[in-house]
């Protein structure tokens, strides 16, 4: 049980990524707040996982709600080990001057002041047990982008320099921050990273990923239950690849 006596928040851990993790983690022996802006969805995961889950309704952009995950967590379970934020949003594919404002806030907003807000929140707590995870879902799209998802492409980005620089900073806290980079995958954003689901634009993506298939959910969670365990001790800053090739 690697996650032994481990607390942990998921962000969006109501479906795709986020529900994988969940369902790992518990698996693994850590209590877990699925939070998720979709509270129904929350509801279905916190119930599929049973005793050691709480299912939160949160809005990762909204301090008031961020807060009150982090309180839930150490209301319901004693404590808080672990922050995965996994929480994303993007904008369909398309010319980046056809994206309106709200939208690219939105993106913004989802991908990357949900990290300014955890760490607001979180890391208090952590500093008071002397020490912690965070983890953040940031994508290959920081690394190498595609056309089509400029604004995206950026927000996660931010994302994986946000982590490297809370790296250094944190860590005379004993807390560790690593990122995931995710190739694109099964979940419920695929059809806006592709702009459109179809079996020909399944192709192309698949043809730039070598291993030769889309990411998977229990992909991206044996990759989090790794970083976050205490197998991961030494790593921090950490932003690893979970593409199937897709950045070589």
């Amino acid at each position: 049980m690697r996650l032994q006596n481990k607390v942990a928040i998921v962000t969006g851990g109501g479906s795709g990524f986020g529900e994988g993790i969940v369902k790992r983690f518990a698996a693994e022996g850590a209590k877990v707040v699925v939070a998720d802006i979709n509270e129904d969805a929350a509801k279905r995961v916190a119930a599929e996982v049973g005793d050691a889950a709480r299912a939160v309704r949160a809005d990762v952009s909204v301090s008031a709600d961020v807060r009150a995950m982090v309180q839930a967590a150490v209301d319901a379970f004693g404590r808080l080990d672990i922050v995965v934020n996994n929480a994303g949003y993007t904008h369909r594919n398309r010319p980046m001057l056809e994206v309106d404002e709200e939208t690219f806030d939105r993106v913004y907003d989802v991908n990357v002041k949900s990290i300014y807000l955890s760490a607001i929140h979180a890391v208090p707590v952590f500093r008071g047990q002397g020490g912690g995870v965070i983890l953040n879902v940031a994508s290959t799209a920081g690394v190498r982008p595609r056309p089509g998802l400029t604004w995206y492409n950026g927000s996660k980005g931010a994302a994986i320099t946000l982590t490297k620089s809370m790296a250094v900073e944190l860590a005379p806290d004993r807390i560790r921050v690593c990122a995931l980079n995710p190739v694109a995958g099964e979940t419920g954003m695929l059809h806006l990273f592709m702009g459109e689901d179809t079996p020909e634009k399944r192709a192309q993506f698949k043809a730039t990923i070598p291993l030769g298939r889309l990411s998977l959910p229990q992909d991206i969670a044996n990759a989090a239950l790794f970083l976050c365990s205490d197998e991961a001790e030494f790593l921090t800053g950490v932003c690893m690849e979970v593409d199937g090739g897709r950045c070589i």
